[in-house]
Parts: structure tokens; sequence; C-alpha cells
């Protein structure tokens, strides 16, 4: 099995790399790759898009890797392979963006990234650890339960427009979204890599799961 980290120069993979084939070598998932090779996205087994930054500075980059976007929808929406997004890689499933402008996403989950209100309690960014809560059963959350941490840095949150489809939240004065998926779509805000045992944990689940 090949697992496909897409870079589009949107961050640093690094961490991220190293915590997928920590994952991949313990549960024999086979092997990782970090490409912005279209032809090795199109073929993966497992494709996961990550992402750091604002969200039209993103989604620009990228369109702006020529047949990367075009590689994954085939994979991932006509093929059927696993998918999952992290922090921007998640919010650009989502149909639109309002950071800094109106942004189009890939509408393959619907709903919208707005920034999450400021209140009394409520700083933002949202940064730090912050307790999951499990709204949908799924098979990600195996071994995991409602009150496991995740680690968070984010200013925007996706609103969800179909309720089924905003798998795990968090409080944070108001409810964000932490966790969304439907069919071979699966998207994670926090960063899995800086999310200690609950996110390797969510590593392996991502490798065992089939949709």
């Amino acid at each position: 099995m090949l697992t496909a980290i897409v870079d589009y120069d949107s961050g640093n993979l690094h961490s991220a790399e190293k915590a997928f084939q920590k994952m991949a070598l313990e549960t024999g998932a086979g092997s990782v790759v970090v490409t912005s090779d279209p032809e090795t996205i199109r073929t993966a087994d497992r494709i996961v898009l990550p992402g750091d930054g604002a969200f039209p500075a993103c989604r620009r980059a990228l369109f702006d890797h020529r047949g990367v976007f075009e590689a994954m929808e085939e994979a991932v929406i006509r093929g059927g392979r696993p998918f999952l997004g992290i922090c921007i890689g998640m919010q650009m499933l989502a149909t639109r963006g309002l950071e800094y402008e109106e942004t189009p996403g890939f509408d393959w989950i619907g709903g919208t990234v707005e920034k999450i209100p400021v209140g009394d309690n409520r700083k933002v960014p949202h940064m730090g650890w912050n307790d999951l809560v499990i709204d949908c059963p799924h098979p990600l959350f195996d071994g995991l339960k409602t009150g496991d941490h995740a680690y968070f840095v984010h200013s925007y949150h996706f609103r969800v427009a179909n309720p089924a489809e905003r798998l795990a939240h968090v409080d944070y004065g108001t409810d964000v979204t932490a966790i969304v998926g439907r069919d071979n779509l699966a998207g994670f805000q926090f960063h899995p890599e800086k999310s200690q045992h609950v996110g390797l944990r969510l590593i392996a689940n991502f490798f065992a799961w089939k949709p």
C-alpha cells in the first residue's frame, strides 16, 4: 500500500511525514511518500493533504502545481481512495472559505470556513490542547473516546452544511469542528503529528480504514 502526502509548498511536512512513516511501519501499512507528482498521487492507495497558512494562499499554491488537484480528484472522487485533509487541507474540502476574501473550496463536503468568533473567554487563534467531543461513530475513532486531547492552531473553522458530516468537535466557547467526514473523505482541523498518542492512533486508524 502506498500513502501519498501531497507536497504543494504549503508548510513544513517533515513532522507529518515522520509520524505517518512511524505508524505505517508499526501497522504494516506499506510506504509513505511526500510528493507533488500527479501520477504518484493518482495511483496512490491513500492520499493525505496537509496545509498551513491562510485558505486563499493554500488554494492558490495547490492549483499552481499543475495536475495535482486533478490527480487527487481522479483518485479520491472517481476512484474512491481514502483521503485525509489536515488543517487547511481539511478546510479546503468546504464549499468556500471566508479568510481575507471569499475563496472557493473543493466542495467535497458542503459548508463554509469562517472566523472563530471572539468571546469573553475565547481568544483567536484557537491554540493549544482541547478535548475532542465525538459526534458520530466512525472507524477513525477505534480505541479513542470523547475527552481525548488534540493540538489545535487555527483562527477559522469549518461550519458543515450537513450535521452528520461533522464527526467531532471541541468546545471553545462555541462549537468548533474538529473532524469532518463522509464516504471515503475525512479531515482533521488539528495536527495529528503534534497530538501525541491520540494523533498517532488516528493515523493508524486512517491506515486501517476501509470506506
